[in-house]
């Protein structure tokens, strides 16, 4: 009798939604909300250190929210 259950590791799975644009003032990649460094990382991490990210995510997407001045700021500066 063969086994069906599939094969799983036990790492956090990688934020990545393959849409890699870093935003110019936040500095985190605007698909998974990760720095530049996390994701360099990312595979030599811990699973401990990826959780902790991973936690950590959803409190950065406010950080994308903010707009960075539109038309007024253009105006402003002549």
């Amino acid at each position: 009798m063969t086994d069906e259950t599939p094969w799983r590791r036990e790492e956090v799975e990688s934020p990545c939604v393959k849409v890699c644009v870093v935003h110019p003032a936040a500095r985190i990649c605007t698909g998974c909300l990760r720095s530049i460094e996390e994701i360099t990382r990312w595979s030599k991490m811990s699973p401990e250190e990826r959780h902790e990210i991973m936690a950590a995510l959803p409190d950065r997407a406010d950080l994308l929210k903010k707009r960075r001045g539109g038309r007024a700021a253009r105006l402003e500066r002549g």
